[in-house]
């Protein structure tokens, strides 16, 4: 990956989006907090600064060290970093006294501008910010408006510096993957080369000189994750990966049976370990939803302790981590924005476990290790299936964990998704699940009077997880899964629909 693209964080929630919108031009990028130490600038051809809730007026504004940036590399400045390239080097910022929210046209566009090649006025873009930049340093060409904002772009003349205070990498601004391109590939001449094909090449070249002839200990959970992590690390090292499927009791009904059997033929060394009765007893009594979480992962790893002990010299553990489960899990900026949720597989290795990490996939999108399992020749069926969390149902129970909840979301679970299989709509979902709800509801039944649990349905359609829809099935569907629910698994008098959408609400209810 010789060239690559920067992207500096003072969290906005548009960041990671950002990522996404270069990454589609088949240019590779990487997100760093802005007061980072762990990245060189040397290393990237041209630096993006993000969005941010910050105002550049208050006390508390992050401010980035761009002495070897500004100036000496193509830099483009996005919202916040508009504003701060403004606002730092001798230009005026000031609260906005017109709306600067929403969808907005651009009114006057420099059509010499190498920023705004091939788009024109009336292009729509999206506002995000309450400060307005008032005044603009001398050498600052302006080289676009809206109505309301006269200073929405701007070049630092005798720089390859460039600042947008709208965002382009938002759906709503219709042009802005052409803006991108035009500041990455014509102006700071990136390269586009990075395909799943480069990916796998650069992965396995990079496995193999961190791994050399270790053995690793894999845990596969059966979805696209870790599989596709599984088949990198096997053409890498081949005989000296050994995987683990374990059994946390709160898997889908029969999922620890049959995704053994998906295995079989693709050549993985896999062993089965069936630990559910361990979760679930560590796990009894505890209702808040982090515990639950930092439980199934300090249990996932003493069962990793276990079987590594079982092989000899093994040095590595393999996990199936992804770009969105660091960035969850993680304050991307060191401070400005907040962890969503902690996930069961992110955060190092207990000291007692003397094994070192190896995550092929920290750094990608699950719609890119899609495209990277499609690449290595992974079957469609199972690259196609939905995302599933690593603790399981523990966080589609709300509450307390107990087997007889197990085992009425497992049942509820395989009527649903069995049902959208059947009906043509498993394909048109990105992710599906039930949540057993910590309530119980009056209904009839017969002539008796029941009290029994509620569930909620949940079908979302997404790219990457990060954000997402509710996708709006058929009610003819969802009144004949929520009467075969009713009518099949014993427990149950009451399922209701998710209709809200991430953000606000996550995918997941924990």
């Amino acid at each position: 990956m010789q060239h690559k693209v920067l992207i500096l964080d003072f969290g906005s929630q548009f960041t990671q989006l950002i990522a996404r919108r270069v990454r589609e031009l088949n240019i590779y990028c990487e997100i760093h907090p802005f007061n980072s130490e762990k990245f060189d600038v040397d290393d990237y051809n041209a630096v993006i600064l993000s969005g941010s809730p910050y105002s550049v007026r208050g006390e508390d504004a992050p401010q980035p060290d761009l002495s070897k940036i500004k100036g000496k590399k193509p830099l483009l400045g996005v919202c916040y970093g508009a504003q701060y390239l403004a606002h730092f080097f001798g230009g005026k910022v000031g609260a906005s006294n017109t709306r600067e929210y929403g969808r907005a046209n651009l009114s006057f566009v420099d059509t010499t501008s190498d920023l705004f090649k091939g788009i024109n006025e009336g292009s729509q873009v999206w506002m995000s910010h309450s400060d307005t930049i008032l005044e603009m340093p001398e050498e600052y060409k302006l080289i676009a408006s809206t109505h309301d904002v006269k200073n929405a772009a701007y070049h630092i003349e005798g720089e390859q510096t460039y600042a947008i205070q709208f965002h382009p990498e938002v759906f709503h601004s219709t042009d802005g993957s052409k803006l991108l391109e035009n500041f990455l590939v014509g102006i700071a001449k990136v390269d586009q080369d990075w395909t799943p094909d480069s990916f796998v090449d650069e992965t396995i070249a990079a496995i193999k000189a961190k791994v050399g002839t270790d053995k690793v200990i894999l845990g596969l959970s059966g979805g696209v994750d870790s599989t596709v992590a599984a088949v990198l690390l096997d053409k890498a090292i081949g005989e000296n990966l050994h995987c683990v499927f374990v059994n946390n009791g709160l898997l889908r009904k029969n999922e620890f049976d049959s995704v053994l059997k998906q295995y079989e033929g693709m050549g993985l060394n896999v062993k089965g370990v069936d630990a559910s009765a361990r979760f679930l007893d560590e796990l009894a009594g505890e209702s808040d939803p982090e515990k639950k979480r930092k439980i199934i992962g300090r249990v996932f790893i003493e069962v990793f302790d276990d079987e590594s002990h079982l092989i000899e010299n093994v040095k590595w553990l393999a996990q199936g981590t992804i770009y969105p489960d660091v960035i969850e899990s993680v304050s991307v900026t060191g401070g400005p924005s907040a962890t969503i949720k902690s996930h069961h597989n992110v955060g190092g290795l207990p000291d007692f476990m003397k094994l070192q990490i190896v995550e092929p996939l920290r750094m990608i999108f699950k719609d890119e290790v899609r495209r990277v399992g499609k690449s290595l020749g992974i079957d469609a069926e199972l690259l196609g299936r939905h995302p599933f969390p690593g603790p399981g149902l523990a966080i589609r129970i709300l509450g307390d964990i107990t087997r007889e909840k197990v085992r009425i979301l497992q049942e509820v679970d395989a009527i649903f998704i069995n049902g959208l299989r059947e009906d043509g709509l498993y394909d048109k979902v990105w992710q599906a699940g039930a949540m057993l709800l910590p309530v119980n509801s009056v209904g009839v039944m017969g002539d008796e009077r029941t009290y029994e649990k509620v569930v909620a349905l949940r079908a979302v359609e997404s790219t990457d997880g990060m954000t997402a829809d509710w996708v709006n099935l058929p009610y003819e569907f969802l009144q004949k899964i929520s009467n075969k629910i009713i009518n099949n698994v014993k427990g149950v008098n009451r399922v209701v629909y998710d209709i809200s959408s991430k953000p606000p609400a996550t995918i997941e209810w924990e």
